[in-house]
């Protein structure tokens, strides 16, 4: 049995990643897929009780460090409880950010540095890379206005300041400038409906 694909799903603030998940999803099952949604930090029990953690406002500031070993921390039990195994069975498997995350936000946005977060990549999941990786891209200022318009209160990370935000979007560019191969680039910021169309474009261009 052949191995499944990962293919996961990144973006700043507001990028309408949700939606671009099940569009994904639906795409795939499309084709036949037997496919599996899941996200991080989170996926499992254990993830989930560490995405409150970071995601709660109450935590209030954490070392980049700490920030990254806890997101690590949740991205272990994720690959071992559903996405190696759903893998190894031979279905493809949606994330929700994975490791290029990590990157972005505690690497650039936290200004941590690509070094650690590459070192804990590689102690975590040396042999496991996403098949292709779709950034869904919006300028801060349209993400921060479609957050204020959910009418929720902002989570931690939403909460941060501007210059944080835009180091984030900078990070993931420069990701996707170095690896073309792997990374496709979502402009987020028209309607729902042309983002959608944009991402059912690259999945018949890059797994078709």
């Amino acid at each position: 049995m052949s191995r499944g694909r990962l293919i996961t799903l990144e973006g700043g603030e507001g990028a309408g990643k949700t939606s671009a998940v099940n569009c994904i999803a639906e795409w795939l099952r499309n084709q036949g897929s037997d496919v599996v949604i899941t996200r991080e930090p989170g996926g499992t029990a254990a993830a989930e009780r560490i995405r409150g953690v970071l995601l709660d406002p109450a935590t209030g500031d954490l070392d980049p460090l700490t920030e990254a070993l806890l997101m690590f921390a949740a991205r272990v039990e994720n690959l071992v409880q559903v996405i190696r195994p759903a893998l190894a069975s031979g279905r493809d498997v949606v994330c929700d950010r994975f490791t290029d995350a990590s990157r972005a936000y505690q690497g650039g946005g936290r200004q941590l540095g690509m070094g650690p977060v590459n070192a804990l990549a590689e102690l975590v999941h040396p042999d496991l890379a996403p098949d292709l990786t779709l950034l869904l891209d919006v300028p801060v200022d349209i993400g921060m206005t479609r957050i204020s318009g959910r009418g929720q209160s902002p989570d931690r990370f939403e909460q941060n300041r501007h210059d944080f935000l835009e180091r984030v979007r900078r990070s993931y560019l420069d990701q996707a400038l170095a690896e073309p191969e792997r990374f496709a680039v979502i402009d987020a910021s028209p309607a729902i409906d042309q983002v959608h169309d944009q991402i059912i474009h690259v999945l018949m261009e890059r797994l078709t």
